[in-house]
């Protein structure tokens, strides 16, 4: 989200220490990639292991490090982990990540909080009368997507979860000013406009990730968050974390996002998701060293 930053304390590492931490962590293009995702340069002798953690209509389609897939096991056994998504709860069903089931996941940009692999009424409650009160409806939003949209470069046009849309575009045909002048309409209606890979997303401002992991914090306990992300979808998330890190590659990289306590990685692509499972795992384990 690119509204005013949250205001939020950042404790030391020793009440970090001493506390419980929960770690919050988008999936994809963070955590898992695809193969047009993976950005492995070197050569391929050299190329590390791969793990399939999803796949789709039978065939692999999203993959991390075994590394990676060994410091998140370990990291599951330690903390809460908790995947934060954008993707719909259909969409997120077919992962596998290495560990445990979580016991906490969000789904649909905070709009879907799964306890236990199911969605929690109170909180999909909680999440309509914050949307019914701050923001225009779904329904007119998606109605001036597809008017303004140009067939030339739309090709298909979609809602998660009735609670957001967006749109898999054609990126080189995009017009450069398309997507600014949609989110200079959006925003005074209460929605925010992001652009991933291919796909435009419109979100309800009260919709994020940071407001359903604040939510598991409060049932746990956790008084320390660690998060990691890619796209403008994430600021939120980071911003509201004690500490966090971004990869080298995605929107926050492109646009040069930066906050005092995420550390920007230079590593892109599934090397980088290998970077932050492994912080993750020391900002656990030895809080000291990821600080």
């Amino acid at each position: 989200m690119t509204g005013r930053p949250l205001a939020h304390h950042h404790p030391s590492p020793e009440a970090l220490r001493a506390a419980p931490l929960l770690v919050a962590s988008d999936l994809d293009r963070t955590l898992i990639y695809s193969a047009a995702a993976l950005y492995l340069t070197g050569p391929d002798a050299a190329a590390p292991r791969l793990l399939c953690v999803e796949l789709y209509e039978g065939r692999p389609l999203s993959y991390l490090t075994e590394t990676a897939a060994a410091l998140l096991t370990e990291l599951a056994r330690r903390t809460t982990f908790v995947p934060a998504t954008t993707r719909t709860r259909e969409q997120y069903r077919r992962i596998h990540l290495p560990g445990p089931p979580p016991e906490f996941a969000v789904c649909a940009n905070g709009g879907h909080l799964l306890v236990r692999g199911e969605s929690d009424p109170d909180w999909q409650r909680t999440v309509a009368a914050r949307l019914a009160a701050q923001c225009a409806p779904l329904d007119e939003i998606r109605a001036h997507l597809v008017r303004t949209a140009d067939p030339d470069w739309l090709r298909s046009e979609r809602t998660a979860e009735d609670l957001f849309a967006y749109l898999v575009v054609e990126r080189s045909l995009l017009p450069e000013t398309w997507v600014k002048d949609l989110a200079a309409w959006a925003e005074p209606r209460g929605w925010t406009v992001s652009l991933q890979g291919r796909k435009i997303y419109a979100v309800p401002r009260p919709l994020t990730k940071s407001a359903a992991v604040a939510e598991v914090a409060r049932r746990t306990g956790a008084t320390g968050i660690l998060a990691a992300g890619d796209s403008l979808l994430d600021t939120d998330l980071l911003l509201a974390a004690d500490r966090g890190w971004r990869p080298g590659h995605g929107e926050l990289a492109d646009t040069g996002w930066r906050a005092p306590h995420v550390t920007a990685l230079d590593e892109r692509g599934v090397a980088a998701g290998e970077m932050i499972a492994r912080a993750f795992l020391e900002g656990v384990t030895a809080p000291g060293r990821a600080w």
